[in-house]
């Protein structure tokens, strides 16, 4: 299993291209793997034969651990030692036999109740908690260290050692139902919903399940408050109309907004940079890298966040030849790990859709995300120093959705205001 970003641990199996017995190229892909919202493709790094599979489909596999065995071109099959002893040294295959047994003990039976909990729990974590016979409400009391209080396997595995030895009683098997308890302080439920003639349902894929778990758990942690401000931004407009055309002709690609809106948000970070945080725990996480991330839409209709690192050093090329990059590689579903990893502040682009505005939902651990809405024409009264006169001028609304713990209503509308005046003030003159 390679390594495929920074904070990437492990990945789960979506499905084999390969079969057992086929013969595989060098660079060719064996299978897909998933990690949170990008699915990859893992090449062999060898031609040969496939001999054996050590994990099924939606097995996780931790990074660096082997995934299948493939038999060299022109080598001929060893017989494996009756009892090898293990080492640091071992053979490959005797990893790979450790690997299965592991595989197998993992995929035995649930037992006990895994319906519902209230926090999101890796295939890893609710693996090890089927094999260890611990139930959903034994999990949900288990104290989380890892990002947003989750249970990492560090956690499950001290929960289950300390229950072998007697620090933690293991729930009792009860020969008739138990009596109802008082009820426990739960968050709300969705309400029960009734099926007509005619209805169809159609299961959430995966990185809708992902998508709606995220925005659920941002709404639950942050206290949403959103400013607003409407921008005449017509020097920018007639701009990008009068460069467009050559911008094209020398560097082979379009010029869009969308680089101008993130220039503006990283001058703006830099003027108010305690809009750049994290909150963990108690404390505030100041970030010293500006790393604005564009939500883009894929063709399957879901959404995803690539990042644009080190916003802040790109000149205004720079920055639109990164955005093309990100949404071509996201509408082809090329986007690698770390194209989605360390972003610090997000913008949305909601006038793609035609919406003059919007109340986007915090990427977290981030604490602010910003809209920005379709441009539209409107008439405006504009000072001159002969008079006030009535002219058509492009305007457009900012939206700007904080996390009220740690930005108060100065701070986010200042912030939005400050995007707003760099836009405003665009010149005209400018060379890129």
């Amino acid at each position: 299993m390679p390594k495929m970003g920074e904070s990437i641990a492990e990945a789960t199996v979506i499905r084999w291209l390969k079969e057992e017995g086929e013969s595989i190229e060098a660079d060719e892909s064996v299978l897909e793997i998933a990690t949170d919202k990008v699915d990859s493709e893992v090449p062999s790094p060898k031609g040969g034969i496939l001999k054996k599979k050590l994990y099924g489909e939606n097995d996780v596999v931790k990074v660096g651990e082997p995934v299948a065995i493939i038999e060299l071109e022109g080598s001929e099959s060893a017989p494996a030692p009756s009892a090898p002893a293990p080492s640091e040294n071992s053979a490959p295959a005797v990893v790979a036999e450790k690997m299965v047994s592991t595989a197998q003990e993992t995929a035995a039976p649930a037992s006990g109740d895994m319906s519902g909990g209230s926090r999101f729990y890796s295939p890893l974590v609710m693996n090890i908690a089927r094999t260890e016979g611990i139930s959903m409400s034994e999990l949900e009391q288990i104290p989380g260290s890892g990002n947003e209080g989750r249970v990492t396997k560090k956690d499950i595995l001290a929960f289950v050692t300390d229950r072998k030895n007697g620090k933690v009683s293991a729930p009792a098997v009860p020969s008739a139902p138990a009596p109802a308890a008082p009820a426990a302080k739960e968050g709300p439920k969705a309400p029960a919903v009734s099926l007509n003639a005619g209805d169809e349902i159609i299961e959430m894929d995966r990185m809708r399940k992902l998508i709606a778990d995220h925005m659920v758990m941002s709404k639950h942690v942050s206290p949403h408050v959103t400013s607003f401000v409407e921008a005449d931004v017509t020097n920018m407009v007639m701009w990008r109309d009068k460069v467009k055309g050559d911008f094209l002709k020398r560097e082979g690609e379009k010029i869009t907004f969308t680089p101008i809106f993130i220039e503006a948000v990283t001058k703006a970070i830099k003027d108010f940079p305690m809009i750049n945080i994290s909150v963990d725990d108690g404390k505030i996480i100041k970030r010293k890298n500006i790393n604005v991330g564009m939500a883009t839409a894929l063709p399957s209709g879901n959404l995803i966040v690539p990042v644009i690192k080190n916003a802040d050093r790109k000149n205004l090329v720079g920055l639109t030849k990164e955005v093309n990059e990100l949404a071509n590689k996201a509408r082809n579903n090329k986007l690698s790990p770390d194209d989605i990893q360390g972003g610090t502040y997000t913008l949305t682009n909601v006038g793609g859709f035609g919406n003059v505005m919007g109340t986007p939902i915090i990427n977290q651990p981030q604490v602010a995300i910003m809209a920005v809405g379709a441009i539209k024409k409107k008439p405006a009264v504009i000072e001159t120093p002969t008079g006030d006169v009535i002219a058509i001028r492009h305007f457009m609304y900012l939206s700007h959705s904080y996390d009220h713990r740690v930005v108060d209503g100065a701070l986010g509308g200042m912030f939005v205001r400050r995007v707003a005046d760099y836009l405003e003030q665009w010149d005209m003159d400018r060379e890129i």
